[in-house]
């Protein structure tokens, strides 16, 4: 059972106002728990046992949500920006209400996976380091990828900074003079993916972000559309992961 909380902050959190919105209308006689008006917002109700309502609908309480965006290229990767498009905009009316971050970021230009939360726990999970969460991209690269490259990735590469990488798993899909491979990379450093392919004199022309963890880019999904995580994909997300070498 979930500890009890303050009124006010159950009902911000199903997206009835700010603090002071709230405290409105809580002293106007609209909120009710358990079938008796209650006029001051800041006592405290418990979420799994105590009903409560706003002018008669009852208020449906969620502590966190887990959203699955397909991201497009254009948008950057922020909550706020003064000169961009963020991708906020495509989070749906139904959770604006909800204090949602980032779990990891995509370049400008990048597409694919990017997961939204409010739970700062499971976002600095996922982000940790040490846990080594494997991140998987499909990368179109200008040259001929081949498996000594592959060898060179596994063992980590050298950056133009002097960072050397964590192994890499790279899988070939097509080679050409345009090649197409997944990259799976365990950090997540600034431009990692196509600073690693520069430092085999490679550049990257389209970069798309498929996997996290064990939690695909639904397919269904066109650019710009967002779904909430189901329980499977949660659950893989909170593994333990093997540590890159």
């Amino acid at each position: 059972m979930k500890k009890a909380i303050r009124l006010d902050k159950l009902l911000a959190g199903a997206g009835y106002g700010s603090r002071k919105e709230i405290k409105k209308i809580t002293k106007g006689g609209k909120v009710t728990v358990n079938g008796q008006t209650v006029t001051d917002s800041s006592c405290h109700v418990s979420p799994d046992a105590d009903r409560v309502t706003v002018n008669g609908t009852a208020v449906i309480y969620r502590e966190f949500v887990y959203l699955m965006l397909n991201k497009p290229a254009g948008f950057v990767s922020a909550t706020v920006d003064a000169r961009d498009r963020t991708v906020l905009e495509f989070v749906p009316e139904e959770f604006r209400h909800y204090e949602l971050f980032l779990v990891g970021r995509l370049d400008k230009d990048t597409e694919g996976l990017l997961l939204l939360t409010n739970d700062g726990k499971l976002a600095h999970e996922v982000l940790a380091p040490k846990r080594h969460v494997p991140k998987t991209y499909y990368v179109k690269v200008d040259g001929q990828v081949h498996e000594l490259h592959g060898q060179e990735l596994a063992r980590g590469v050298t950056l133009d900074d002097g960072y050397q990488t964590k192994p890499a798993g790279l899988n070939i899909l097509a080679a050409g003079t345009v090649s197409e491979v997944e990259l799976t990379i365990y950090e997540g450093r600034f431009h990692q993916v196509k600073r690693m392919f520069a430092s085999l004199g490679m550049t990257v022309l389209y970069l798309k972000r498929v996997t996290i963890g064990g939690v695909a880019l639904d397919p269904s999904l066109k650019p710009g559309q967002m779904r909430e995580l189901t329980t499977s994909e949660l659950q893989m997300l909170k593994m333990k992961h093997q540590p890159a070498r």
